[in-house]
């Protein structure tokens, strides 16, 4: 049974995700760690829970999502997983962390890409990566069918989805990913969001402003 740990990380505010096992394996999701302080508590949190890690996870690849790659490969030799179509977003993330004012050192290491549907497996626990694009051109959304959540990165949020007006963006498939790969989930799916609070399928299905009608 996989436990869940998030951080808020950088101005951006950014949730970082650490999924553990009973054997102390875990996966590290979107590190979001900007400042030294955070990436010490995220280093902390790590070693006082006698953790190791085994996999390095993106959802997408916007700047405030890839903050800690490089940190974390430095730290676990942890290479990246991500969807093939992410890479020119990690690609162009520096780019984007100067107009914003945050400029930071990019991954560049090996790449693993992550296939649709291709389970990823921590002990008996597994992940099921579902492709959302819209939000971003290779948006992945890692799935726990057992345990009732997804890790659902920038698609959809507590009364709101992700913005579509960054490059790659586009708002139709951002719908049809979220009614598609999202909506189809089990009602009391836990959706664990890239930003804020988390919320479930079905409280989005009747509440959420922008997926109703």
């Amino acid at each position: 049974m996989l436990r869940i740990q998030s951080f808020t990380f950088s101005p951006i505010a950014e949730n970082t995700y650490v999924l553990s096992n009973e054997d102390g394996d875990c996966i590290i999701i979107d590190p979001g760690c900007y400042f030294g302080n955070e990436r010490s508590d995220l280093v902390s949190y790590v070693e006082t829970s006698n953790l190791h890690p085994k996999y390095l996870l993106n959802t997408h690849c916007h700047l405030d999502h890839v903050f800690g790659n490089k940190f974390v490969y430095e730290t676990w030799q942890l290479e990246l997983h991500l969807h093939a179509n992410e890479q020119v977003v990690l690609a162009r993330a520096p780019e984007a962390g100067l107009r914003w004012g945050m400029p930071f050192d990019n991954y560049a290491g090996p790449l693993h890409f992550i296939r649709e549907n291709e389970p990823i497996s921590l002990g008996k626990d597994i992940l099921i990566p579902l492709l959302a694009p819209g939000h971003s051109p290779g948006h992945l959304c890692f799935y726990c069918a057992a345990q009732g959540f997804v890790i659902g990165g920038d698609v959809l949020f507590r009364m709101s989805v992700g913005r579509t007006d960054l490059p790659g963006g586009n708002h139709e498939q951002l719908m049809q990913s979220i009614r598609e790969q999202l909506f189809v989930l089990p009602d009391e799916t836990l959706v664990y969001p890239g930003h804020g609070e988390p919320t479930t399928i079905g409280f989005e299905k009747r509440n959420n402003p922008f997926l109703q009608g």
